[in-house]
């Protein structure tokens, strides 16, 4: 009889997606490819016990050999061991729910907003959003970013 944790030959592993508000996302996976801070990596069961930080970029979730799930990250940690991946992030959006056109009003509108800036402090704050919409517009693969 086969292992309910394995199909097709790819064992599964508990996978969460957890913000500070909640818990975003709780299945079992065949795999999740991190954007660790250092570059991207993959987890799957059996990987060894790691705690590492994460920078901006998509997760991607398998199911077999296939994604299931894209999420965009603003950094964050995953806490890994031998049976599962927890990820603890402050911002996640499925990158399903991201519009490229309002994504680039959004840009356009920020940067407007910084150049009219009249305060280092206001300019920075600006760059923060600029930095955030970047790395979703990267995500849904807008041309120029």
């Amino acid at each position: 009889m086969a292992d309910a944790q394995q199909n097709n030959g790819q064992e599964k592993m508990a996978f969460e997606l957890v913000s500070p508000e909640r818990l975003l996302l709780s299945q079992q996976v065949t795999m999740a490819v991190l954007p660790g801070v250092d570059g991207f990596f993959g987890v799957m069961k059996g990987h060894v016990p790691i705690i590492a930080a994460l920078g901006k970029g998509v997760i991607e979730v398998y199911q077999q050999d296939k994604i299931s799930e894209r999420i965009f990250v603003m950094g964050g940690f995953a806490e890994i061991d031998f049976e599962r991946c927890m990820v603890l992030v402050e911002h996640a959006v499925s990158v399903d729910t991201l519009n490229t056109d309002e994504l680039l009003q959004k840009f356009s509108d920020i940067t407007e907003d910084w150049e009219d800036a009249k305060s280092d402090v206001e300019r920075h704050l600006l760059e923060g959003q600029l930095d955030i919409l970047r790395g979703k517009l990267t995500a849904v693969g807008a041309p120029g970013f």
